[in-house]
């Protein structure tokens, strides 16, 4: 959990910086694409370590080694995948997200993947840098969430 509490530090204090460069929105609108692509790195990260943890805290070493090496495949973890993953492990902790999770927060993580693959595809996004740190925001949330399910 070291290394994802290091990443969030990192974007905290990247957010922090970008947030200064209020004198000059189109600058801030290009990070906003890049912070964009590193929160839903982020977000696939979290996602790894904290079901990785899990599966280290209840099961045998070579099942806890497969499940974290399935975990290493997730890309692109939209709400609905997240779900998914979340009741692969227990299906009340889906129903809890599904209740508990508010619309902003899926909503965030939806527009958040998808944006990062238009930048990744090279198409014109309109993420804003006030938008993407809402964004993230209500990630950390999310994270937060998947945390205290899984005990980690």
């Amino acid at each position: 959990m070291r290394e994802l509490e290091r990443q969030r530090d990192k974007l905290d204090a990247l957010f922090k910086r970008v947030e200064r460069l209020d004198h000059d929105p189109e600058l801030q609108a290009h990070f906003a694409r890049y912070l964009c692509v590193l929160v839903s790195g982020y977000l696939e990260n979290a996602l790894e370590e904290i079901f990785g943890a899990y599966a280290e805290q209840q099961a045998s070493r070579p099942v806890a080694n497969y499940v974290k090496r399935q975990l290493g495949n997730i890309h692109n973890p939209n709400m609905d995948r997240i779900l998914d993953l979340s009741g692969a492990f227990n299906d009340t902790w889906r129903e809890e997200l599904e209740t508990t999770i508010s619309p902003e927060v899926k909503a965030a993580v939806n527009s958040v993947v998808n944006t990062r693959n238009q930048i990744a595809h090279g198409k014109p996004t309109g993420i804003s840098y006030v938008t993407m740190q809402a964004y993230y925001q209500r990630i950390k949330q999310l994270i937060e969430i998947l945390r205290t399910q899984c005990g980690v």
